[in-house]
């Protein structure tokens, strides 16, 4: 990948510290996907004990929690549990998903998910779903428009849910983009050179930097491994520092 780390720069102080304000304001959206995840399990968790396996009307017993995180939480949007295809007994597909209104109502997300007939029917392979699923870590998926539930364009959160070692579906949260670049592009500017953060596919999900835009794809790192080893490293002359604990890299433009 011809990474390398070890740099020494003006903003070498200024970095670390806006990678860390990143992840402090994406910190308290997972903190809500978490607590739907450790919901959900326990959940799971009570149905399989009672000897037999979830439906899904077995789900409402996640809204309470649900709807107080979309109360409490200022940055999500939406919120839910995605259910793997097979889990449930009664649909082959299932979203346990509420999302907030403009009027602050918290309102259900209604989809035709036969697959005879809605296009929607097969989530496995969004970002949102598929990185979660493939790798066991949380993922930050997006920007993108978000035809599904709010026709905004959003990022998505989530982390994967297990039940006995098997792979569950996934717990998550929308955000929409205007929000997130109202508490991130401060920060962004904040620096001495083009910044923009980029998630493990290399989405851009905000931007300081014209030449990069929010929504588009930035090629050449492997952001996953950059995630992974989790210290600043260098490609190609572009400086990249990872988001402590959230999967999003900061790319800083070449001096």
């Amino acid at each position: 990948m011809g990474v390398s780390s070890g740099l020494a720069t003006p903003d070498t102080d200024a970095e670390p510290w806006v990678a860390a304000q990143v992840g402090g304001a994406l910190e308290a959206v997972f903190h809500a996907v978490a607590a739907t995840r450790a919901d959900t399990t326990a959940l799971l968790d009570r149905v399989t004990a009672a000897g037999r396996r979830p439906a899904s009307a077995d789900l409402a017993a996640l809204r309470p929690g649900l709807h107080l995180r979309l109360t409490r939480e200022e940055l999500v949007s939406g919120a839910g549990f995605v259910a793997a295809p097979g889990l449930l007994t009664d649909v082959p597909a299932w979203l346990e998903w509420w999302q907030s209104g403009a009027d602050g109502d918290v309102r259900p997300l209604l989809l035709d998910l036969d697959p005879g007939q809605s296009a929607y029917s097969d989530y496995t392979h969004w970002d949102w779903f598929a990185l979660p699923r493939d790798t066991g870590h949380r993922a930050v998926a997006g920007p993108y428009v978000d035809y599904l539930c709010s026709d905004e364009y959003s990022l998505t959160l989530s982390e994967p849910v297990w039940i006995q070692g098997r792979f569950a579906g996934v717990a998550a949260a929308d955000v929409y983009l205007r929000h997130f670049e109202a508490a991130v592009l401060p920060l962004l500017r904040s620096l001495s050179r083009p910044a923009r953060l980029v998630n493990a596919r290399g989405r851009v999900a905000a931007s300081a930097d014209p030449a990069h835009l929010a929504g588009s794809l930035t090629r050449g790192p492997d952001f996953g491994e950059v995630l992974a080893e989790g210290r600043p490293a260098v490609h190609d002359g572009v400086r990249l520092v990872p988001c402590h604990g959230i999967p999003l890299v900061l790319v800083l433009a070449e001096g």
